[in-house]
């Protein structure tokens, strides 16, 4: 093993176990969820009270013959595939790292979220046919029951929704994403029954139902484009690579970086890796300390996982920042 490799591999080393004591010390500071779980009780206890709210307006919509009711019901249904999607990705990322899995379960909670989107997607385009056919046909609706129903789905979602509403993860934001956007469509139901009780204007009810259709619509493209980016490796939201860039150069002894990737393991847990070029006589004890003080830039940054390759000048090979075709074909050979 040539002194480079040694270098490296040493230098590596170090970075990892590094990373988790700065990680573990900045965390709090900067809002990271890298050391805390996600609320798994909560999760449970919110999908069997949305099945009662579910329960509740299926009926009072059928009594009522309320399609805003219905409606509501329907995103109440995705509501309870969300949950428990969330629930059980929460379970799975619990489960450690192994040989098939290096990273542990953790975008087990992206996938249900992004899941979650799609699925309020097409619950829209239902509600939306719907309204369309109870335009042409207004129905006779009875308040009383819409009333009633939408007061229980507002109590509970809002509940529900307020009390988990500061977690700091994307699958949980999009569950009481879920939840505050039924109490807003109940809300809109309650006055909607307000409305036909004193006018009798049923074509309020199909009018509700457009509402919370795009009501519903907005949240689901807002999750479905967080978590596909996260999907794709892009690179997280609040990350700015010039800034990046310029932690890395500011310590002494780096005078280049490239092949430089920052993407998402999953919400809150950002990661790094790059190509430092140092000065090749650097000992490895000297190595070490540079990336202690890389790694407690980057941890001000927002990134928690570092992994950081040493070269020496000989290793450059151009100007790039990142990865090129170029760089893909030589480390190749």
């Amino acid at each position: 093993m040539n002194n480079h490799t040694y270098d490296h591999v040493h230098a590596n080393s170090n970075a990892h176990a590094h990373d988790h004591d700065h990680a573990h010390d900045h965390a709090h500071d900067h809002g990271d969820v890298f050391h805390t779980h996600a609320p798994a009780g909560k999760m449970r206890l919110a999908f069997f009270l949305t099945i009662m709210i579910l329960v509740v307006e299926v009926l009072g919509g059928i009594i009522s013959h309320s399609l805003a009711l219905l409606s509501d019901a329907g995103h109440v249904l995705t509501d309870i595939a969300a949950l428990g999607l969330s629930w059980y990705a929460m379970k799975q990322s619990e489960k450690p790292a192994n040989e098939g899995m290096t990273f542990g379960y953790y975008r087990a909670g992206i996938l249900a979220a992004f899941v979650n989107g799609i699925t309020l997607i097409l619950i829209t385009l239902w509600i939306l046919w719907e309204a369309y056919s109870r335009f042409q046909h207004p129905e006779h609706v009875t308040p009383t029951w819409m009333f009633i129903s939408a007061a229980v789905g507002l109590g509970m979602n809002l509940y529900l929704g307020l009390g988990m509403r500061h977690e700091d993860n994307i699958n949980v934001k999009s569950a009481v994403l879920h939840m505050l956007g039924d109490a807003a469509a109940s809300a809109g139901v309650i006055i909607g029954g307000i409305i036909i009780a004193f006018t009798h204007w049923y074509v309020i009810d199909p009018i509700l139902s457009v509402l919370i259709a795009l009501l519903i619509a907005l949240g689901a493209w807002r999750i479905v484009k967080q978590t596909v980016s996260v999907l794709m490796e892009g690179t997280p939201a609040g990350i700015e690579l010039p800034k990046v860039v310029d932690a890395i150069l500011a310590v002494p002894g780096v005078e280049h970086v490239h092949d430089l990737h920052v993407w998402t393991i999953t919400s809150g847990r950002n990661a790094l890796s790059c190509h430092a070029v140092v000065d090749g006589k650097a000992t490895v004890e000297e190595t070490q300390k540079l990336l202690q003080d890389v790694e407690h830039r980057l941890v001000h940054l927002g990134i928690g996982h570092v992994t950081i390759q040493i070269e020496d000048q000989t290793h450059l090979h151009d100007e790039s920042i990142l990865c090129s075709d170029r760089d893909a074909h030589e480390h190749h050979h």
